[in-house]
């Protein structure tokens, strides 16, 4: 009998159903073998050797593999294919003394990859094993000598890490840019325009034959300057251009296009979508989803080619097989891109999945599909208006109409249709009305997920492998959070902790850097660079920084402002410190004294509580009427209070919208799910309210 090992008791399950008696497949669970907790782990005098040791946890599993493996004519490690499946391998062939163990990889769990797998084994791939060691050693110096450094320089409890500190980076310089930004008014002008009954609207673009940017027109007097030229304007077509345009179908998903999508169409976070994604994948539905490349295999191609004739009909097919290839010079071509393993398995015939699951796949699906299928085609007109009086002014209508919807009809793109009127060169044109609209710029938007995630790969910041965990860790250490439309800002300690880094270890969160980084770590994997001299060129000049911003660095002016108020306790000025939860006012007295309160964070909210009380005395502003504070437990946990407690003690876990419940007058509140209702509990409208 052979052993095969993998991670997972569901992928177990899945490759046993292809192989027959004389195998046996089980799981280790995962990694059974990490760098201790609580302990630095790495010998820096001896080559950065890592001390590795067995979890608690994975003893039992150990056990039992050792004995099964005793008992087997063989073992066969079938982790996963990337890095940190192949370190896997190699620990589980460590820790049970295995001298001759075959190593198989595939990229989907079907019977025709696990049968020719079992009949390729190759041996673990150290070079793998290497790079996997490099980047958990990396990260473990910095994590292990940063920390401190942030604990008694800026706060307890706090972490840095290499990539992670690097993504805050991008969150907090964006919100910098969002709070430095000075918006610019302009106008736009637009012209309702007809022929006969039909009606269409043009946007002024030039003056006298010169562009007209879009901050061209900076003031309302400009614009009506415009409009008083354009009062005794004869209207004429100038132009009208016709042609055939066509939209290509996007390349199938990679690791970071699939979160992307997932968060834009579902609001599924990294972290959740990976974890469907595997599910998939160990149900043997879909390809390994830790990947960079675009490639897809000659099977693949020519299954979709049959299901799309079979389905859609042969004008839906492109043709020709869409091979694409991807832009990053790190991608593993070998691999292939995330698709379904069968695309004969429609969505509609999987039963066994639940919501969530069958969504994702039906993304998946449908992507690989029309990424095989032909590009739609629009028919798009442009219309050139040209207004004569004073001066010449041109305004242009686009219009689009939908001629074939090719790989639209697999997986559908938001496009507006719209219809311009038959029109010829020289036609006068009926004036309905002129529309000046004011506008100003706006500033860059707070990262998404899925813009993250992109911001990320395009700075060759991380691989596949590290994008979610990347950010649930930046949130679980409080450096950043999301708004109420689930974009990124930085915390308080997060901007902090932001600010030091960049100030004190520049190489630390630099971007090109760190994209560096990742690009020795790629070729560390590809045999072409060794990992001792990639670390000991990092940790040097690291180790020889740190210990002088020890000597240089003062705790007192970073964390401490002043203030004018006096201490209720001992009459000392009061300061505001920052912790790792945040900003506090605290006596500059301390630890002679103790006193320190919350800095609270005002909704611009009353409470509803305090103004119910209010009404009832008849006082319509009555003194000491509260207002609604952001609040935090002592799990950390944030809710939503009067600023008069103890006096007044109305609390919310939902974050209030601002709106009032037209039945009772008490403030509705949004729960984590989108749900809104009444805040108060004696209210019976909430069945309404809820949406």
């Amino acid at each position: 009998m052979k052993l095969v090992l993998v991670e997972s008791p569901t992928k177990a399950k899945s490759i046993a159903q292809f192989l027959g008696k004389s195998f046996r497949v089980e799981a280790s669970l995962g990694h059974i073998r990490d760098l201790p907790e609580g302990k630095f782990g790495i010998d820096l005098k001896n080559n950065f050797k890592p001390e590795y040791v067995i979890p608690l946890k994975a003893k039992k599993i150990i056990k039992a593999l050792k004995a099964l493996a005793k008992k087997s004519e063989a073992v066969v490690l079938a982790t996963d294919e990337d890095r940190e499946g192949e370190a896997i391998s190699w620990h589980l062939a460590q820790v049970l003394g295995l001298k001759k163990a075959q190593r198989i990889v595939f990229h989907e769990i079907t019977q025709p990859a696990i049968k020719k797998a079992i009949a390729n084994p190759r041996e673990i791939d150290m070079r793998l094993v290497n790079a996997q060691q490099a980047r958990r050693i990396l990260d473990r110096i910095v994590g292990y000598k940063l920390s401190p450094f942030l604990w008694k320089k800026v706060a307890q409890g706090l972490s840095a890490g290499r990539v992670q500190s690097v993504t805050v980076r991008l969150i907090a310089e964006r919100e910098k840019q969002i709070n430095d930004f000075i918006p610019q008014e302009y106008w736009e002008i637009v012209a309702t325009l007809a022929k006969q009954q039909n009606q269409f609207e043009a946007q002024l673009i030039r003056e006298e034959g010169k562009m007209i940017t879009k901050l061209g027109i900076k003031t309302k007097d400009e614009a009506e300057k415009i409009l008083n030229n354009l009062e005794s304007a004869a209207w004429q077509v100038a132009k009208i251009e016709k042609r055939e345009a066509k939209k290509s179908p996007l390349p199938p998903f990679t690791t970071s296009t699939l979160q992307q999508e997932a968060w834009q169409r579902f609001h599924f976070p990294a972290k959740f979508t990976m974890s469907l994604a595997q599910q998939l994948y160990e149900k043997g539905l879909s390809t390994y989803h830790r990947t960079d490349s675009l490639n897809l295999s000659e099977l693949s191609l020519a299954a979709a080619k049959k299901y799309i004739f079979k389905n859609f009909g042969k004008d839906y097919w492109s043709g020709f097989f869409r091979q694409y290839r991807t832009k990053s010079k790190s991608a593993q071509e070998a691999h292939e891109a995330i698709r379904p393993t069968l695309v004969e398995k429609s969505p509609d015939k999987l039963e066994s999945l639940d919501e969530k699951q069958l969504k994702l796949y039906d993304l998946i699906w449908r992507r690989f599909l029309a990424c095989q299928m032909a590009e739609a085609i629009f028919d798009s007109t442009t219309i050139e208006t040209e207004a004569r009086s004073v001066k010449t002014y041109t305004f242009k209508a686009a219009g689009q109409i939908l001629k074939f919807d090719g790989f639209l009809k697999a997986y559908p793109l938001k496009f507006e249709e719209v219809e311009l009127p038959l029109l010829e060169k020289e036609e006068t044109l009926e004036l309905i009305k002129l529309t000046p609209s004011p506008h100003s710029t706006q500033p860059p938007s707070r990262y998404s997920e899925a813009t993250l995630v992109k911001a990320l790969e395009k700075s060759g910041i991380g691989r596949p492998s590290t994008y979610a965990p990347t950010l649930e860790t930046i949130q679980v250490r409080g450096y950043v959070r999301k708004d109420e439309k689930k974009l990124f800002f930085p915390t308080d300690i997060g901007v902090l902790v932001n600010t030091v880094l960049v100030e004190h270890f520049p190489q630390i969160v630099d971007i090109g850097f760190t994209a560096k980084m990742e690009g020795d770590l790629d070729l560390i994997s590809q045999g072409k660079k060794e990992w001792v001299p990639t670390i000991e060129e990092f940790y040097q000049p690291f180790k020889e920084n740190l210990k002088i911003k020890e000597k240089e660095v003062s705790k007192k002016e970073l964390t401490q402002e002043e203030t004018k108020e006096i201490c209720p306790l001992c009459s000392s000025p009061v300061v505001i410190k920052i912790s790792r939860y945040g900003k506090f006012y605290a006596c500059s007295n301390f630890p002679a004294c103790k006193y320190k309160k919350n800095i609270p964070v005002s909704l611009g909210l009353n409470c509803p509580k305090c103004q119910q009380a209010a009404s009832k005395e008849a006082s319509p502003d009555p003194p000491g009427g509260g207002e609604m504070i952001e609040r935090i437990t002592r799990k950390r946990k944030i809710f939503y209070g009067c600023s008069r407690w103890p006096d007044c003690d109305f609390a919310l876990w939902d974050k209030p919208t601002g709106e009032n419940c037209e039945q009772c007058g008490f403030l509705l509140a949004k729960n984590k799910w989108g749900k809104i209702k009444c805040s108060n509990k004696e209210c019976k409208s909430n069945a309404k309210t809820n949406s």
